[in-house]
């Protein structure tokens, strides 16, 4: 093989890694979305607008799903809070609240609930990311 052959060969295999390297970040950057839209969107929307009057509650008493976006109010919460509701349910956080919401521990592991959580939060103005970001620093997870 000639050393200009062994160049273009050398430089397509460098493409080809670099092309899969980009690949898989993509991927991680969709996975939250897609682990979103498998598990979340059917009550809390496809683009994150959750349920219809989801501030009025239904006749069963409960609140309808929220919106994730920058309408909602999931960004008044720590990533720790985010974390545990996900996880276990929001009654794990608020003693008594009846809701519709299951935890999916034992649906997700923790790192698609974390890409889960990256997704949402990637969708909020500035401002939003801003101040959820406050809280979890006063509010870190703990390991």
């Amino acid at each position: 093989m000639s050393c200009h052959r062994s160049a273009q060969y050398l430089a397509l295999l460098i493409a080809v890694v670099l092309v899969g390297a980009s690949g898989a970040v993509l991927s991680e950057d969709i996975s939250g979305r897609q682990v979103y839209l498998d598990n979340c969107a059917s009550c809390h929307g496809a683009n994150l607008e959750g349920q219809p009057n989801w501030k009025q509650r239904l006749p069963t008493g409960r609140l309808p799903a929220p919106p994730h976006d920058a309408t909602g109010h999931t960004w008044h919460h720590s990533d720790r809070q985010l974390f545990r509701i996900v996880k276990e349910g929001p009654a794990a956080m608020m003693s008594g609240y009846e809701t519709d919401m299951p935890g999916f521990g034992a649906v997700l592991d923790d790192g698609e609930i974390a890409a889960v959580l990256d997704y949402i939060k990637s969708t909020w103005p500035e401002r939003q990311r801003d101040v959820q970001a406050a809280k979890s620093a006063s509010d870190p997870l703990q390991p």
